[in-house]
């Protein structure tokens, strides 16, 4: 409920902000255009998308860096097991919240859904602690759920909440978590997290129906609402070109993600500086406008009233009844653009301006996730795709007249998915969520050879966005499968031998002399042979890992048996643990 209530408080702010945005813009455009003057208009968009994203660019710069981005990459690693510091704490979700609604009404090429998920996380994390690290507040409830093992399956619903809260989708989310985030899934999680995301979904209804003026009518089960489709058939025959476009996905998603590796290196290496980080994405804000500008005044989408095309060469007046199609998909929300692409009936948009928007959006999304913004790059991605995958049925329509198959919007979904599909590389749970969002679960098959089409073409080339960004981050995550080059390598082969172990109890200079002698930072910790045995063919039975830095701290403080107290105060303490409370403690937890 409480990840439902804040996507409600953020949606509900950016449409507002967002809708007085745009109706501005348009009514200083018709204003100073028939004046001559353009470059005001132009000017306070720039205004309108530099200041928002000059706020948000400076929370998640100076005041918690964690919070940039859509978060997933975090998530994802702390659901295997991998603290992150800060990634769950409620100032990053203060920033993460004030940040995404700066940067979609700023204009800048994200959406507001990919941070849900962070958000989600966070408030599982939140309140099923009983305590809040960053107002240094105890209320000594939830003692129970204190323990890493308990905590990551919270934030797997809460991760789950998020996705349903973002796309209306439950069975979607709960897929995402065990999809996407994290490896340790038993039955009793997941008809935990799946009730969690039916219950936000309803909830962030609830709400929205409200605002909306249709209290209890229940039209709005999330965030991005692609929409019904009333006649989405499809032949056989259309399965290769739905495949096709899937590869076509996977190659555009592999190209996107390696110039998105290389700016990000760029980034680590000379935008280092949080003044540098906020001017970078400012420049983002404004060239985003700049290039909305351009594109609305001088791609003809609408007829020309008949003024002398020598003093407005950009063609903007269009009879009564008409608008500019090509300054609509500019002057609203991407997930309002994604809806026009996905419902515009035919002959609505010529193949120059898709061609051109693909174009400059593709590269656009690109430079925009990783910006040190609060963004994510669902809604930009989902546009993409669904821009050329119109063109894909407009081209049908070309080469084949008179044909009933070039549906626009039902191409534009498959474009859409097979985009997103290369990008992120999701397969079982991006389905689910397009079928929940659009409502029509005959479309599985399609949407599934698509996906898988694109992953695998991606990954021929490189990983997924998400797993990029983990390991551009240093974060130690071992992946599913191993790298493609060490299929045939066993593990003896890159061992040392003979295997550097220590017992359960060791004298104190056995293990000095080990540490100064050795480089290795861990150590197992072995039973002794059998002493009876007239050849040594075992280490041992392992008990468990020792690291050089505990050993270390061990011995600077002789924390030793013979000094050891007792058992309670041993384990109240890192600090006052011999190896072999720490073995214990290391099985048992």
């Amino acid at each position: 409920m409480i990840t439902a209530l804040i996507a409600c408080i953020i949606d509900i702010s950016i449409e507002e902000l967002s809708t007085r945005k745009y109706a501005a813009l348009s009514d200083y455009v018709d204003k100073y255009v028939v004046e001559g003057k353009l470059y005001i208009p132009f000017l306070i968009w720039v205004v309108f998308n530099v200041v928002p994203v000059f706020i948000g660019s400076t929370l998640v710069s100076y005041v918690e860096p964690i919070a940039g981005g859509s978060g997933i990459p975090q998530v994802k690693c702390y659901l295997n097991g991998l603290k992150i510091p800060r990634v769950v704490r409620i100032k990053t979700l203060f920033v993460k919240s004030i940040g995404v609604i700066c940067s979609v009404v700023g204009g800048l090429a994200g959406g507001k859904e990919g941070p849900m998920i962070h958000s989600g996380a966070v408030v599982a994390a939140g309140i099923s602690q009983g305590k809040s690290s960053t107002f240094n507040r105890d209320l000594g409830i939830f003692q129970f759920f204190r323990d890493d093992h308990e905590k990551r399956d919270f934030v797997s619903g809460g991760a789950a909440a998020g996705v349903s809260a973002a796309f209306g989708a439950p069975v979607g989310g709960v897929l995402f978590s065990l999809e996407e985030g994290t490896s340790f899934w038993n039955q009793g999680l997941t008809w935990r997290t799946f009730f969690a995301s039916v219950i936000s979904t309803f909830t962030l209804n609830a709400v929205l129906s409200a605002y909306h003026g249709v209290p209890g009518n229940l039209n709005y089960p999330g965030l991005l609402n692609l929409g019904k489709f009333e006649a989405f058939n499809y032949q056989l025959y259309e399965l290769p070109i739905f495949v096709l476009m899937g590869v076509v996905g996977g190659l555009l998603g592999a190209i996107w993600n390696h110039m998105n590796f290389k700016l990000a290196v760029f980034r680590m290496r000379y935008i280092k500086k949080c003044w540098l980080k906020v001017l970078e994405a400012c420049l983002v804000a404004a060239m985003s406008a700049t290039i909305g500008f351009l594109m609305m005044f001088f791609i003809d989408d609408c007829k020309p009233l008949g003024q002398d095309p020598t003093k407005y060469p950009t063609q903007l007046y269009c009879e009564d009844g008409q608008y500019n199609v090509a300054a609509s998909i500019w002057f609203q929300t991407p997930e309002a653009s994604v809806r026009s692409l996905l419902h515009d009936p035919p002959n609505t948009h010529n193949a120059f301006s898709l061609a051109s928007f693909v174009a400059v959006y593709y590269l656009l999304a690109c430079w925009t996730y990783g910006l040190s913004t609060s963004i994510g790059l669902f809604i930009p991605t989902l546009l993409t795709g669904a821009a050329w995958g119109r063109l894909v049925s407009v081209g049908l329509a070309y080469i084949v007249p008179g044909t009933t198959i070039a549906q626009p919007g039902k191409y534009a979904l498959i474009g859409a998915a097979a985009q997103l599909g290369g990008v992120v590389r999701m397969t079982i749970s991006l389905t689910v969520i397009v079928m929940e969002t659009t409502g029509d679960i005959s479309f599985a098959l399609p949407l599934i050879l698509t996906l898988i089409a694109a992953k695998w073409t991606g990954d021929f080339f490189n990983e997924g966005i998400y797993d990029t960004y983990i390991q551009l981050t240093g974060v130690p995550l071992l992946p599913w499968e191993p790298p493609p080059l060490v299929h045939n390598i066993y593990a003896s082969e890159v061992m040392s031998h003979p295997v550097v172990t220590l017992k359960c109890v060791e004298n104190v200079g056995h293990i000095v002399e080990l540490l100064r002698l050795t480089t290795y930072n861990g150590f197992p910790i072995v039973d002794p042979p059998i002493s009876d045995q007239s050849e040594v063919t075992t280490y041992g039975r392992i008990r468990g890992v020792i690291l050089r830095d505990q050993l270390i701290v061990i011995l600077k403080n002789k924390i030793f048996n013979e000094t050891a107290d007792c058992w309670e105060e041993i384990n109240s303490n890192l600090l006052g643990m011999n190896i072999l409370a720490i073995l214990q403690l290391m099985i048992y937890s």
